[in-house]
């Protein structure tokens, strides 16, 4: 007879709404996809995926430096009164 064990993890309630609702699509449960996730980790000896960060092109990561420096005042947001003005300065950029 097959013995259970209880995991109790904490994690964001938006977080474990979005997991259970991907699992179910799949036809499994939350608990299904924690024991398939220990599984593999045992096959596998570890982790079963890369953990890295992301990486992102050059223009993205400029963008995200610009949007940081917005953010934390080192950099004035463009501002725009209309649409048109929005799109001259897109393809004054191009």
């Amino acid at each position: 007879m097959a013995r259970n064990a209880n995991i109790n993890i904490r994690t964001d309630v938006e977080i474990k709404a979005m997991a259970e609702a991907l699992y179910a699509s799949f036809g499994i449960t939350l608990s299904d996809a924690i024991n398939m996730f220990l599984n593999k980790s045992i096959m596998e000896g570890g982790l079963p995926f890369e953990l890295k960060q992301p990486k992102f092109n050059a223009v993205t990561e400029a963008a995200i430096a610009e949007a940081d420096a917005i953010i934390e005042g080192r950099m004035p947001a463009k501002r725009y009164k209309n649409m048109k003005e929005v799109w001259a300065d897109i393809e004054e950029d191009e």
